[in-house]
C-alpha cells in the first residue's frame, strides 16, 4: 500500500495563499487607495485591521502549532517507508524513515491536547538493541488514512511485542 496526503497539503497552502492575497487587498483598499469608508459595521479601520491580522495569523500558523506534516507512506517491497516534512508556512527539513520489514520492532501512537496532535513512533531492531525513530505527526490525515497506516504497521509488528499501542 502506498499513499500520501499531498492533496490535503496543497489545499492548506492554497488557503494560506488566498488569505494572504485577501489581507493585502484589504490593506490596499483601506490604507493606500482609501476606497473603504469607515466606520464599517460600527467598527473603525484599526479594529478591522486587528481582527483581520489576528485571523490571518491563526490560519497561517495553526498547521505549525498542530505539527501538520506532508506524509508519504509505503509498505511495498522489503521496507516500510515514511517520508515527511512540516507543512506550515515555514517548511521543514525533509525526513525519511526506511525500515526493513524483518527488522521492524513495532510502533507506538501518542495523542496530545484532546486529540488535536497525533503521532506514530516507529521502532527498529538492531544488533545493539531497539532504535526509536522521531515521531511522525499524523494529525492532518483522515481517519481512514490513519487506520490504513495502523493496520499496515500492525501487520508487520512482531507478535511477541506486548507494548504496541493502537
Amino acid at each position: 500500500m502506498t499513499f500520501d496526503n499531498s492533496k490535503t497539503i496543497i489545499g492548506l497552502r492554497i488557503k494560506i495563499f488566498t488569505a494572504t492575497v485577501l489581507l493585502l487587498t484589504y490593506f490596499i483598499l483601506t490604507y493606500i487607495s482609501e476606497t473603504l469608508s469607515y466606520p464599517l459595521l460600527g467598527m473603525s479601520d484599526a479594529t478591522w485591521t486587528i481582527i483581520l491580522v489576528c485571523l490571518y495569523f491563526i490560519l497561517a500558523f495553526y498547521p505549525m502549532v498542530l505539527n501538520y506534516q506532508y506524509i508519504y507512506f509505503s509498505d511495498e517491497g522489503e521496507t516500510i517507508v515514511f517520508r515527511y516534512f512540516n507543512a506550515g508556512i515555514v517548511g521543514g527539513r525533509k525526513n525519511t524513515i526506511e525500515i526493513n520489514k524483518y527488522n521492524f520492532a513495532g510502533y507506538e501512537t501518542e495523542t496530545k491536547y484532546f486529540g488535536l496532535i497525533q503521532s506514530v513512533t516507529l521502532f527498529q531492531q538492531l544488533r545493539e538493541g531497539v532504535a526509536k525513530y522521531p515521531p511522525v505527526y499524523i494529525s492532518n490525515l483522515t481517519g481512514k488514512e490513519k487506520s490504513r497506516i495502523y493496520n499496515s504497521l500492525y501487520l508487520y509488528t512482531p507478535k511477541d511485542v506486548k507494548d504496541v499501542s493502537r
